[in-house]
């Protein structure tokens, strides 16, 4: 099959073709129909999070089941699927108490059970992201990392669900769980901050302040639920965010990654306020706030992977409201792109000109 390498750091992707193992125990095997592209794999492009080369990247993918491997009664040929990178064991202690997202034995199941690769280029074995590597024409993946969605649900836009969605509604549901009234700042509104905002809106938030350095990103972010834009550059847009509140927000959300926006998103929060960082950020990154912001002004910090999802329960539940016309999937798209294109994504993500790319095999 075709499949989009990344075989050195800070290099383009390139269009090799592999070759995939035989199905095994526990596996599925799964024709891929889309791949959004997200900037947790362009982290790994640029090197600011570690992985063995050479990589497959792609983690928020969908697709169609081709085969079963034994022991897998869950999924048939033909299933429409999404994958998502919480593969889990539901054996772990934060399996059995609820915590599927983090799984203790997640990376052993992304790999197969001697810890070979599914994926070979030659003779050399190849790394997938997540157990799933999306940028390639088809994916061999462990049971867990996958579930199947509604036969309305267009796979393309689909695909948005495995990572940009459950992340960003998911820090609202899973993580903050909103009350109805809140008021919520989102710092960064790309894939991840659109759909922060979307589930704000959908939790009952009073007032969804979007804070971007682009203005068309805040027009973007008003028609997903904002009631507020603060465009970021030269002004001290935590300032801004509370005057605008007169005090500060409840919980202040960080979509980006980086160290310069989670701390302006926690000098957003009011007293007794809470700052989720739900941004993927280089290996080593640190913040400014100290024990005393904390402590004396009742602010809490929480750290949001995933959307802290259970993602065979929460991906059908979106696919669900978007069926229904309440969640927003369609808009997200900037760009559907083929294979081929896909290092023009990447520039055009790093450059900001998109919110969410997605290649269409």
């Amino acid at each position: 099959m075709r499949a989009a390498l990344l075989r050195e750091i800070n290099t383009n992707l390139i269009i090799e073709d592999v070759s995939v193992a035989e199905i095994g125990p526990g596996e599925v095997l799964v024709r891929t129909v889309a791949c959004g592209l997200c900037h947790s794999d362009l982290h790994f492009v640029e090197g600011k999070l570690p992985q063995k080369l050479p990589t497959l990247l792609g983690h928020e993918v969908s697709g169609v089941v081709e085969a079963v491997g034994v022991d897998v009664d869950e999924f048939a040929p033909g299933d429409r699927v999404v994958g998502c990178l919480n593969t889990h064991c539901f054996q772990c202690r934060q399996c059995v108490e609820g915590r599927t997202h983090l799984c203790e034995m997640r990376l052993a199941l992304q790999k197969r059970p001697d810890g070979s690769s599914r994926i070979r280029f030659g003779d050399e074995e190849v790394f997938q992201l997540a157990g799933l590597g999306g940028f390639a024409e088809m994916m061999l993946a462990h049971r867990s990392g996958l579930t199947r969605v509604p036969d309305g649900l267009p796979l393309d836009v689909g695909a948005l669900l495995g990572c940009a969605v459950i992340t960003g509604v998911g820090a609202v549901f899973n993580t903050a769980r909103l009350r109805a009234g809140s008021t919520v700042a989102v710092v960064g509104v790309g894939g991840i901050g659109l759909n922060i905002i979307q589930g704000a809106r959908l939790a009952g938030a009073e007032r969804i302040i979007a804070v971007d350095v682009r203005q068309d990103k805040l027009e973007l972010a008003a028609s997903f639920g904002s009631t507020d834009g603060v465009l970021g550059g030269g002004v001290d847009v935590a300032a801004e965010v509370v005057e605008l509140t007169k005090g500060g927000v409840d919980a202040a959300f960080e979509a980006i990654g980086f160290a310069e926006t989670a701390n302006q998103a926690f000098r957003m929060t009011r007293r007794g306020g809470a700052t989720y960082l739900a941004g993927v950020s280089a290996t080593g990154t640190g913040y400014d706030f100290t024990g005393n912001d904390l402590v004396l002004g009742g602010r809490s910090v929480h750290g949001v992977y995933m959307g802290s999802n259970f993602f065979k329960r929460d991906i059908p539940m979106l696919a669900n409201l978007y069926l229904q016309g309440r969640l927003k999937l369609d808009e997200l798209v900037s760009a559907r792109i083929s294979l081929n294109e896909i290092n023009d994504g990447f520039s055009a993500m790093k450059n900001g000109d998109v919110a969410r790319s997605v290649v269409v095999l």
